[in-house]
Protein backbone atom coordinates (compact mmCIF):
# COMPACT_ATOMS: atom_id res chain seq x y z
CA UNK A 1 0.00 0.00 0.00
CA UNK A 2 1.71 3.39 -0.98
CA UNK A 3 0.95 6.80 0.92
CA UNK A 4 2.04 9.38 -1.34
CA UNK A 5 2.09 12.06 1.95
CA UNK A 6 3.16 11.38 5.57
CA UNK A 7 0.41 13.80 6.32
CA UNK A 8 -1.92 11.57 4.42
CA UNK A 9 -1.08 8.36 5.95
CA UNK A 10 -1.58 9.85 9.26
CA UNK A 11 -5.05 10.99 8.55
CA UNK A 12 -6.17 7.64 6.99
CA UNK A 13 -4.44 5.67 10.06
CA UNK A 14 -6.51 7.86 12.38
CA UNK A 15 -9.74 7.25 10.72
CA UNK A 16 -9.17 3.40 10.17
CA UNK A 17 -7.74 2.93 13.52
CA UNK A 18 -11.26 3.65 15.05
CA UNK A 19 -12.77 1.47 12.16
CA UNK A 20 -14.23 -1.73 14.88
CA UNK A 21 -11.88 -4.33 13.20
CA UNK A 22 -9.00 -2.94 14.56
CA UNK A 23 -9.71 -2.57 18.05
CA UNK A 24 -6.87 -3.15 20.39
CA UNK A 25 -3.96 -3.18 17.43
CA UNK A 26 -1.81 -0.24 17.90
CA UNK A 27 -0.46 1.84 14.69
CA UNK A 28 2.74 0.04 14.39
CA UNK A 29 0.86 -3.20 14.45
CA UNK A 30 -1.93 -1.85 11.97
CA UNK A 31 0.54 -0.79 9.69
CA UNK A 32 2.01 -4.31 9.38
CA UNK A 33 -1.31 -5.84 9.70
CA UNK A 34 -2.20 -3.87 6.26
CA UNK A 35 0.08 -4.90 4.42
CA UNK A 36 -0.62 -8.64 5.70
CA UNK A 37 -4.11 -8.29 4.45
CA UNK A 38 -2.87 -6.40 0.78
CA UNK A 39 -4.80 -3.48 1.31
CA UNK A 40 -5.65 -1.50 -1.31
CA UNK A 41 -7.06 2.27 -1.50
CA UNK A 42 -9.86 3.73 -4.27
CA UNK A 43 -11.61 6.10 -5.03
CA UNK A 44 -14.84 6.88 -6.05
CA UNK A 45 -16.94 10.19 -7.32
CA UNK A 46 -20.25 11.18 -5.97
CA UNK A 47 -23.12 9.11 -7.60
CA UNK A 48 -20.70 6.16 -8.19
CA UNK A 49 -21.07 2.69 -7.18
CA UNK A 50 -19.06 0.55 -5.17
CA UNK A 51 -20.10 -2.18 -6.27
CA UNK A 52 -23.44 -3.61 -7.87
CA UNK A 53 -26.19 -6.32 -7.05
CA UNK A 54 -24.77 -8.97 -9.47
CA UNK A 55 -21.33 -8.90 -8.71
CA UNK A 56 -18.82 -11.18 -7.01
CA UNK A 57 -17.35 -9.98 -3.82
CA UNK A 58 -13.92 -10.26 -3.56
CA UNK A 59 -12.81 -8.08 -0.96
CA UNK A 60 -14.37 -6.46 2.53
CA UNK A 61 -14.18 -2.55 2.47
CA UNK A 62 -13.63 0.27 5.17
CA UNK A 63 -15.25 3.70 4.49
CA UNK A 64 -11.81 5.98 4.83
CA UNK A 65 -14.02 9.33 3.67
CA UNK A 66 -16.99 9.82 2.86
CA UNK A 67 -20.63 8.35 2.68
CA UNK A 68 -22.03 5.00 1.23
CA UNK A 69 -25.30 3.98 0.37
CA UNK A 70 -26.54 0.36 0.58
CA UNK A 71 -29.64 -0.17 -1.45
CA UNK A 72 -31.61 -2.96 -2.98
CA UNK A 73 -33.44 -2.72 -6.17
CA UNK A 74 -36.90 -4.48 -7.42
CA UNK A 75 -37.78 -6.32 -10.37
CA UNK A 76 -39.43 -2.58 -11.43
CA UNK A 77 -36.49 -0.52 -10.29
CA UNK A 78 -38.00 0.64 -7.19
CA UNK A 79 -34.91 1.33 -4.47
CA UNK A 80 -34.95 0.03 -1.11
CA UNK A 81 -32.11 1.67 0.99
CA UNK A 82 -31.04 -0.24 4.04
CA UNK A 83 -28.61 1.57 5.62
CA UNK A 84 -25.66 4.18 5.80
CA UNK A 85 -22.03 3.46 5.80
CA UNK A 86 -19.89 6.20 7.17
CA UNK A 87 -15.66 6.83 7.67
CA UNK A 88 -14.42 4.16 9.63
CA UNK A 89 -17.09 1.33 9.03
CA UNK A 90 -17.32 -1.90 6.89
CA UNK A 91 -18.60 -2.72 3.91
CA UNK A 92 -19.41 -5.94 2.42
CA UNK A 93 -18.47 -7.77 4.99
CA UNK A 94 -21.35 -9.69 6.20
CA UNK A 95 -21.88 -10.78 2.25
CA UNK A 96 -18.00 -11.62 2.38
CA UNK A 97 -17.59 -13.39 4.76
CA UNK A 98 -21.25 -15.46 4.25
CA UNK A 99 -19.55 -16.78 0.53
CA UNK A 100 -22.03 -15.71 -1.45
CA UNK A 101 -21.40 -15.89 -5.21
CA UNK A 102 -22.88 -12.82 -6.11
CA UNK A 103 -23.62 -9.26 -4.08
CA UNK A 104 -27.35 -9.24 -3.25
CA UNK A 105 -27.71 -5.60 -2.98
CA UNK A 106 -25.93 -2.46 -4.30
CA UNK A 107 -23.39 -0.07 -2.57
CA UNK A 108 -23.17 3.29 -4.12
CA UNK A 109 -21.27 6.68 -3.01
CA UNK A 110 -23.62 9.29 -1.96
CA UNK A 111 -20.49 11.83 -1.89
CA UNK A 112 -16.45 11.50 -2.72
CA UNK A 113 -15.59 7.97 -1.15
CA UNK A 114 -12.36 6.92 -0.47
CA UNK A 115 -12.52 3.13 0.55
CA UNK A 116 -10.19 0.43 1.90
CA UNK A 117 -9.95 -2.93 0.58
CA UNK A 118 -9.19 -5.91 2.22
CA UNK A 119 -9.00 -9.70 0.95
CA UNK A 120 -11.36 -11.12 3.46
CA UNK A 121 -9.35 -14.42 3.23
CA UNK A 122 -7.14 -13.08 4.88
CA UNK A 123 -8.72 -11.98 7.95
CA UNK A 124 -10.65 -15.30 8.63
CA UNK A 125 -7.36 -17.58 8.15
CA UNK A 126 -4.09 -16.83 10.42
CA UNK A 127 -1.48 -15.40 8.29
CA UNK A 128 2.27 -17.54 7.70
CA UNK A 129 4.12 -14.80 9.96
CA UNK A 130 1.74 -16.00 12.77
CA UNK A 131 1.11 -12.06 13.61
CA UNK A 132 0.45 -11.59 17.26
CA UNK A 133 -2.29 -9.45 16.44
CA UNK A 134 -4.01 -11.73 13.99
CA UNK A 135 -5.86 -13.35 16.45
CA UNK A 136 -7.19 -9.88 18.06
CA UNK A 137 -8.74 -9.11 14.03
CA UNK A 138 -10.58 -12.65 13.87
CA UNK A 139 -12.13 -12.07 17.08
CA UNK A 140 -12.96 -8.19 16.15
CA UNK A 141 -14.45 -9.28 12.80
CA UNK A 142 -16.92 -11.46 14.85
CA UNK A 143 -18.15 -8.79 17.36
CA UNK A 144 -18.55 -6.45 13.73
CA UNK A 145 -20.68 -9.30 12.13
CA UNK A 146 -22.66 -9.63 15.56
CA UNK A 147 -23.24 -5.99 15.94
CA UNK A 148 -24.89 -5.98 11.95
CA UNK A 149 -26.98 -8.57 12.76
CA UNK A 150 -28.02 -6.15 16.19
CA UNK A 151 -28.53 -3.22 13.49
CA UNK A 152 -31.01 -5.47 10.80
CA UNK A 153 -33.29 -6.66 14.23
CA UNK A 154 -33.13 -2.98 14.74
CA UNK A 155 -34.57 -1.98 11.55
CA UNK A 156 -36.68 -5.36 10.84
CA UNK A 157 -38.40 -3.56 14.59
CA UNK A 158 -39.14 -0.49 12.50
CA UNK A 159 -40.39 -2.22 9.23
CA UNK A 160 -42.83 -4.60 11.24
CA UNK A 161 -44.44 -1.26 12.86
CA UNK A 162 -48.11 -1.28 11.44
CA UNK A 163 -48.39 2.58 10.29
CA UNK A 164 -46.44 5.09 9.16
CA UNK A 165 -46.90 7.17 12.43
CA UNK A 166 -45.70 4.13 14.24
CA UNK A 167 -42.70 2.94 12.20
CA UNK A 168 -41.20 6.71 12.30
CA UNK A 169 -41.69 7.21 16.29
CA UNK A 170 -39.90 3.98 16.34
CA UNK A 171 -36.64 5.12 14.18
CA UNK A 172 -36.65 8.22 15.48
CA UNK A 173 -37.33 7.26 19.24
CA UNK A 174 -34.07 4.51 18.32
CA UNK A 175 -32.02 7.49 17.12
CA UNK A 176 -32.33 9.15 20.24
CA UNK A 177 -31.44 6.51 22.45
CA UNK A 178 -28.55 5.79 20.16
CA UNK A 179 -27.38 9.90 20.61
CA UNK A 180 -28.39 9.64 24.46
CA UNK A 181 -30.81 13.03 23.65
CA UNK A 182 -34.12 13.83 22.54
CA UNK A 183 -32.18 16.23 19.77
CA UNK A 184 -30.57 14.48 16.88
CA UNK A 185 -29.99 14.86 13.10
CA UNK A 186 -30.39 11.72 10.66
CA UNK A 187 -28.05 10.72 8.22
CA UNK A 188 -31.25 10.72 5.94
CA UNK A 189 -33.13 13.17 3.70
CA UNK A 190 -36.99 12.64 3.25
CA UNK A 191 -36.77 10.49 0.05
CA UNK A 192 -33.85 8.56 2.02
CA UNK A 193 -36.12 8.07 5.33
CA UNK A 194 -38.81 7.16 3.25
CA UNK A 195 -37.06 4.39 1.45
CA UNK A 196 -35.44 3.03 4.48
CA UNK A 197 -38.63 2.52 6.15
CA UNK A 198 -40.47 1.21 3.00
CA UNK A 199 -43.37 3.55 3.17
CA UNK A 200 -44.45 6.63 0.49
CA UNK A 201 -42.42 10.07 0.43
CA UNK A 202 -45.59 11.66 0.62
CA UNK A 203 -47.00 9.64 3.26
CA UNK A 204 -44.25 10.35 5.31
CA UNK A 205 -44.22 13.68 4.34
CA UNK A 206 -47.63 14.16 5.91
CA UNK A 207 -47.11 11.88 8.99
CA UNK A 208 -44.46 13.91 9.95
CA UNK A 209 -46.04 17.21 9.78
CA UNK A 210 -48.81 15.66 11.72
CA UNK A 211 -47.20 14.50 14.50
CA UNK A 212 -45.63 18.25 14.51
CA UNK A 213 -48.56 19.03 15.01
CA UNK A 214 -49.92 16.60 17.66
CA UNK A 215 -47.04 18.07 19.65
CA UNK A 216 -44.81 14.51 19.32
CA UNK A 217 -42.03 16.49 17.35
CA UNK A 218 -40.06 19.14 16.25
CA UNK A 219 -38.22 18.82 12.80
CA UNK A 220 -35.87 21.23 10.48
CA UNK A 221 -35.02 19.29 7.71
CA UNK A 222 -32.76 16.35 9.16
CA UNK A 223 -32.87 17.69 12.65
CA UNK A 224 -35.10 16.42 15.06
CA UNK A 225 -36.60 17.06 18.50
CA UNK A 226 -38.46 14.32 20.27
CA UNK A 227 -40.95 16.06 22.66
CA UNK A 228 -43.13 13.05 24.02
CA UNK A 229 -41.67 8.95 23.68
CA UNK A 230 -43.51 5.85 23.90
Amino acid sequence: MDFQQTGRKIAIFSLIQHCPLFTGISEADLTLLLGCLTAKRQGYAKGAFIFSAGQRPDAVGIVVSGRVHIVKEDIQGNQNLIAEIRAGDLLAEAIVCAGVEKFPISAAAVEDTEMLFIDYRRIIASCTSACSFHTALIANMLRVLARKNMLLVDKLEHLTKRTTRDKLLSYLSGQAKERGSQAFDIPFNRQQLADYLSVERSALSAELSRMRDDGLIVFRKNHFEMLETR
